[in-house]
């Protein structure tokens, strides 16, 4: 590493005087380039022909405006982004977050890791990423729903099932998915698999709901198989109350463990008895109803609320972050690592700054990153699209057994290129994920010349 720093130095220095002020981007672009840099020493024409640079340059970026109307008749103008960053191996993909929080360096950030990520998966799906800064807290169905239909009566002129197909993701569910596509249909007159995350009823996939969470836990699983190690009576933090984070604790449960911890922006709640199938259903059913993660210590005696504070103090053997970018600070990994974590798997898309990281790797924990550890969402989008375009729906079980299989064979790429590379000989899975999505992006590219 020591001989390319100045090579890593100059590159993002580069990136930045391209790109100022956007921070998130910047950060993962550097997180990955700490791999890819050192790597293509391996294959010079990568750096030849500028593969990475031109991976870190969106192929479009598109902004527009949202007016759409409230209740009281008052008007509220806010704004659409889609970054469509590489197509090379598949059409764009990638959700749309609706969040105060979005702007282009999180929607950059975003897309430029869903490029590796879906092309860890195997399934032929290029990045992008998308949404708005609308915030759907607080609205009523039918201010959500002239949203959606404003927000897509733009955004249907640059997507469709072979060019661009969005998701969900903070703050689009399945109903933001129905108001959005139903829109597109009435648009363009056509029934086709433009969206993914829809309902049962009109093209969506089983288990889609709980394939990011039970995919980072299966991801992680397979991290501690190689160790000799697996879930059975450890205790387990999870961040969030969201999708992600509630079916991750669900299936770390399944697997024999103690969670223990849920959050949200209010705090976090901790169990020490751990939590049950029944306690996870009942969070779930809050949640559906906008409720806050604090009122689960009035329905479960023995637990506490812990306001604005987040849950990474509390003793684990491993550590779930679901919550949102940013969540694990360098003091708060190292304060893990004190408490004896010895694994991470990431169900939130960067959740670790960068110190984090580092200090993870540096301790021999077995560390996930999110653009392996949480694939199991785009995966499982991805078999709907393959159900959408064969006109059929799989049974639960196959999907079950699909995700499953998919989570292995990403752990294996990352295993591939990452094994040796830790700390005394270890796996770095930071360094295989980020060399293992590159790769097939990067010969799909020189495979198609200069351009």
């Amino acid at each position: 590493m020591g001989s390319h720093a100045s090579e890593i130095a100059a590159f993002m220095d580069d990136l930045k005087a391209k790109n100022p002020g956007e921070h998130e981007f910047h950060q993962a672009v550097h997180e990955v380039a700490e791999s890819i840099i050192p790597f293509m020493d391996t294959k010079p024409i990568y750096r030849d022909l500028k593969i990475f640079e031109r991976m870190c340059e969106p192929d479009r970026t598109i902004i527009f405006r949202v007016c759409w109307q409230a209740d009281d008749g008052t008007v509220h103008v806010n704004r659409g982004f889609r970054v469509q960053v590489n197509n090379a191996i598949g059409p764009y993909k990638g959700g749309c977050r609706f969040h105060p929080t979005v702007n282009l360096s999180v929607l950059k950030f975003l897309g430029f890791e869903q490029q590796l990520k879906n092309s860890l998966t195997g399934l032929p799906m290029g990045g992008a990423k998308g949404g708005s800064d609308f915030d759907p807290k607080g609205k009523s169905n039918a201010e959500v729903m002239r949203f959606c239909q404003a927000f897509m009566s733009e955004l249907f002129r640059h997507i469709g099932p072979d060019v661009d197909v969005p998701a969900g993701d903070i703050g689009v569910g399945a109903k933001e998915i129905g108001y959005m596509f139903g829109q597109y249909k009435r648009l363009t007159n056509k029934f086709e698999g433009v969206l993914t995350g829809k309902g049962l009823e009109y093209g969506g996939s089983l288990i889609r709901t709980e394939a990011t969470g039970y995919g980072a836990v299966y991801f992680m699983e397979n991290m501690l198989a190689v160790q000799g190690l697996d879930f059975e009576g450890k205790t387990v933090v999870v961040s969030g109350s969201g999708n992600v984070a509630i079916h991750a604790a669900e299936k770390a449960c399944q697997m024999g463990a103690k969670v223990v911890t849920l959050s949200d922006s209010g705090g976090f709640i901790h169990d020490p008895a751990g939590m049950t199938e029944e306690k996870i259903n009942w969070v779930k059913t809050l949640k559906k109803n906008n409720g806050r993660i604090s009122e689960y210590t009035k329905e479960f005696s023995g637990s506490t609320f812990h306001e604005k504070k987040r849950p990474w103090s509390v003793p684990c053997d491993y550590a779930l972050p679901c919550a949102t970018q940013n969540e694990i600070s360098g003091e708060e990994a190292k304060a893990l690592i004190a408490n004896g974590v010895k694994a991470v798997s990431e169900g939130a898309n960067m959740p670790t700054v960068d110190a984090g990281v580092k200090a993870f790797l540096a301790a021999g924990v077995l560390f996930g990153p999110a653009k392996a550890a949480n694939a199991g969402g785009v995966a499982v989008s991805g078999m709907e699209m393959s159900q959408n375009s064969a006109r059929v729906s799989w049974t639960d079980k196959e999907l079950r057994n699909l995700l499953k299989t998919t989570m292995s064979t990403i752990h294996q790429t990352c295993h591939q290129f990452g094994a040796g590379h830790g700390v005394n000989g270890t796996v770095d899975y930071v360094r295989g994920a980020n060399i293992g999505g590159f790769v097939k992006v990067a010969d799909a590219m020189l495979a198609f010349g200069v351009m």
